[in-house]
């Protein structure tokens, strides 16, 4: 058993080299926990000591294997609370991230496994996030930011980059969720704004800043 410090870490450090192959840095830890830098090295210090984690001064941190397997138990964990969440008592997908954060940390696995069952062992959470299997698989995403798709080509919006609460609640005031179909039907070459039709019928237009924070599945 862990304390709910050493899993959001651990998750962070994950979280932190999913887009990152080298070590780690305190600081990036620091600045995604929104901690102090010194904070971060003492906890460092107690993961490594744990077998959690390899640290070495000055090169960063990377996990174990041992570590690695938390973190992703933590995350999946977090994502199926989501989806119970969203699903089964109806929150806001800008709403289910805080409340997920404290239940994440719940020690049962078997609640969990019954929890996944119940609902319907799914892929992905709200967001369009992986959830990793029992066994700590993750199938890998085969989603493409929107500002990247060429004009006319149809996609379903599938998940998020953007997880904000801002953000998220921009998308539902101009209709954009999980499972909208969208075209593309021009690009502005100036500013990188597109104007999209959802579902065949309504158009919008969106910003640059948003399109890169979408993600789409073609089909």
């Amino acid at each position: 058993m862990y304390s709910f410090t050493e899993e959001n870490y651990l998750k962070a450090i994950y979280k932190l080299s999913e887009n990152n192959r080298q070590s780690i840095s305190t600081n990036a830890i620091a600045d995604l926990l929104q901690t102090k830098a010194a904070s971060v090295t003492d906890m460092i210090r107690k993961l490594a000591e744990k077998k959690l984690l390899k640290y070495e001064k000055y090169k960063g941190v990377e996990l174990t294997e041992k570590g690695k397997r938390v973190a992703v138990d933590t995350v999946r964990k977090h994502r199926l609370w989501e989806v119970f969440l969203c699903d089964k008592l109806k929150f806001g997908w800008d709403e289910v991230h805080d409340i997920a954060e404290q239940l994440e940390h719940i020690n049962s696995a078997l609640l969990i496994d019954k929890l996944d069952a119940f609902l319907g062992y799914p892929s992905h959470d709200p967001h369009g996030d992986p959830i990793p299997t029992k066994n700590g698989d993750i199938k890998k995403s085969e989603f493409v930011l929107l500002n990247t798709v060429k004009a006319l080509q149809p996609v379903i919006m599938s998940g998020v980059a953007d997880h904000s609460v801002l953000f998220l609640q921009h998308l539902d005031k101009i209709g954009l969720r999980l499972g909208t179909s969208c075209l593309i039907e021009e690009m502005n070459a100036y500013d990188g704004s597109l104007k999209l039709k959802l579902n065949s019928k309504q158009s919008i237009s969106i910003s640059k800043d948003v399109a890169k924070n979408i993600l789409v599945k073609p089909v």
